[in-house]
This record gives C-alpha cells, sequence and structure tokens, in this order.
C-alpha cells in the first residue's frame, strides 16, 4: 500500500520550486514514459523508430506502472513527456503545484472496470453491499476516479470501505487470491486476469448512461515544453501519424501486441474501444476555456483560487493547452 504517494510528490515539487531538483534535458535524447498493458498506434512509431528520426535525437522510452509514478519521474528529471498519462494523475499534480503542463489528449476510452469477485453476488442492483468491505484501487488514476463515480452513482458509501492502493497487476491478483473483494483495474492484461475471477459493478451501458467515460492525455515538463517547443511538436506529429495509419492491420497488431506485452487477441480486444482523435478534432472539441479537459479537469477538483472561478487570470491555459498542436 503506497501511503507516501501524495507526500513524495508533495516533496518533489517543493524540491523543484526550490531549486533543489534538476529537470536537465541532454539535447541529443528525449525521455518518454509509457504504459505496458496500454496498445496504441504509436507504438508503431517506437519500435520502428521513427520518432527518432523524425526528432533528430535518441528517444528513450520508459514503461511505468501509474501515473503517478509517471509524475514522480517528471519531477526528478528523468521523463521528458509522459504518454497516455491519466488525466486523474496529471490534475493531481496539478494541484500540488508541479511544473507539468497537458498539451494533448492520447486516446479516449471506456472508464476503466472495477471488478467484484465472483461468488460474493454483489452487482450493480446492490452494490450497497460493498461497504466495510476491501477494495483495490490505484490512487489518483483515472481507474481511482471511475471508482468513485460508479460508488456515486450506486449510492455506496466509500468512507466504510478499507481502499488498498495497488498498481493494475498487483489488484489483480489480490483478486483471485481473495484479499480483496473489489479491484479497479486498467491494462488490458490485468483487466482480462481480473476478469476470469470477477465481473464489472457496472456494464458499459450503465456507464453510458451515468456518462462516465475518461481519456488519458499527453503530458509535459515545463522546462521541456519551453526548452524545447520544436521537438514537443514533432513528437505529437509522429503520434497523429501514427494515429492515421491505423488500419488494424494483422502486422499492425502483431507489432503493437509485443511492445505493449500482450497476446494479440487481447491487444485488438483492447483497441475497439479506444478512440485517437486527430489534432484538429482535440483543438475543437477538448482545448480552450470551454473544452472537454477543462470541464473534465474541474470535475477531478482542479481549482485556483475558488469553486466555479478555476479559470481566473487565463491560469488554466498555463497547464492544458493545444498551442503545440498547431
Amino acid at each position: 500500500m503506497k501511503t507516501t504517494t501524495k507526500n513524495i510528490v508533495s516533496a518533489s515539487v517543493a524540491a523543484v520550486m526550490m531549486g533543489g531538483a534538476s529537470l536537465a534535458h541532454a539535447a541529443d535524447s528525449v525521455n518518454v514514459a509509457f504504459f505496458l498493458e496500454w496498445a496504441t498506434p504509436n507504438q508503431i512509431a517506437k519500435v520502428d523508430k521513427a520518432y527518432d528520426d523524425a526528432m533528430g535525437v535518441d528517444v528513450k522510452w520508459t514503461n511505468f506502472s501509474t501515473g503517478v509514478q509517471m509524475t514522480e519521474a517528471m519531477l526528478a528529471g528523468d521523463i521528458d513527456i509522459a504518454y497516455s498519462q491519466g488525466l486523474a494523475p496529471f490534475v493531481t499534480a496539478i494541484q500540488q503545484g508541479a511544473p507539468i503542463k497537458m498539451v494533448s489528449v492520447a486516446v479516449i476510452y471506456e472508464a476503466n472496470d472495477c471488478f467484484v469477485k465472483n461468488g460474493l453476488g454483489i452487482n450493480s442492483s446492490n452494490a450497497s453491499e460493498l461497504e466495510g468491505r476491501t477494495v483495490a484501487v490505484p490512487l489518483n488514476t483515472m481507474a481511482d476516479f471511475a471508482f468513485r463515480k460508479y460508488m456515486q452513482v450506486l449510492n455506496v458509501d466509500t468512507s466504510t470501505m478499507k481502499i488498498v492502493d495497488q498498481a493494475p497487476a498487483d489488484g489483480a491478483v489480490s483478486l483471485a487470491e481473495g484479499s480483496v473483494d473489489m479491484a479497479c483495474i486498467f491494462g488490458g492484461d490485468s483487466a482480462k486476469k481480473a476478469g476470469e475471477v470477477g465481473a464489472p459493478i457496472m456494464s458499459s451501458q450503465q456507464k453510458r448512461d451515468a456518462g462516465i467515460g475518461s481519456f488519458d492525455v499527453v503530458s509535459v515538463t515545463e522546462k521541456f515544453a519551453t526548452e524545447n517547443p520544436g521537438l514537443l511538436r514533432t513528437f505529437l506529429e509522429v503520434t497523429h501519424e501514427a494515429n492515421a495509419s491505423w488500419t488494424a492491420s494483422d502486422a499492425q497488431l502483431k507489432k503493437v501486441a509485443a511492445d505493449a506485452g500482450m497476446d494479440v487477441s487481447t491487444t485488438k480486444n483492447q483497441m475497439s474501444g479506444f478512440i485517437f482523435p486527430t489534432a484538429a478534432e482535440q483543438k475543437e472539441q477538448f482545448f480552450g476555456s470551454d473544452g472537454v479537459a477543462v470541464a473534465a479537469a474541474e470535475s477531478l477538483g482542479l481549482v485556483f483560487k475558488k469553486a466555479g472561478a478555476w479559470n481566473v487570470d487565463q491560469k488554466i491555459s498555463k497547464v492544458i493547452t493545444g498551442e503545440y498542436l498547431d
């Protein structure tokens, strides 16, 4: 259980603000964070070194278990760009003063599932029986956001529950072992394993009816964006080109599956529910004071001054911006 995550992030932010931590960027390399078990078209560009060729630098990729870990690595100076970081961990970092910004939408997808252990007889119709039970949740992630939304819609008092902070792979294991009664999961392989021993607390239709959805972002350190705007724009261009070239062919699926650490069937199933918006769609729908990104971030609690007035002084434009999509 990661009880010190918030303290670690807060301490790292303080160190950066005081100049005690270095976000030094080597001109000949760019460090990018990504997730395993999270299949996206740009992994073809990653494997084929298209990013390296277009950017003219060595692009180094490091996989992480959660978006919170991505933030910590960015604050430590180990990561320049986080690809497909959850909106929730991004907002959590911003709330704590982290010098990072959202520059693109990586993928839109159905809200992550929370799987209830088979045999408990608990589903959406009697979800209140989860009260007093133990649930595994990767805190401050989009799975955590989905969990809170599900419980709110189903009128479950989360204050009565024992919430254990576990990465998806660990949560799936705990669910199988019976040490937790429900596990909230993201990642294709982890979700597949959780689905073998449990069932989602809400169906896809129920989630749509309740208006519960998710999207991940491309985030970047302020330092990298300021010092390397050209590299950042090129990174996003290569990503969008990979998205546009995606046809879900057997060859493409095989290449992405191998890089994501999943089998082809799981990869195909996961990606069938993914939407990769174009740069034009992102600028029109997600960015700007009335965009989806602002509204979603606000719903997650990103408030700079007071509720309903968090865009005062244009502060939002400094942390959620589509300027690098041009």
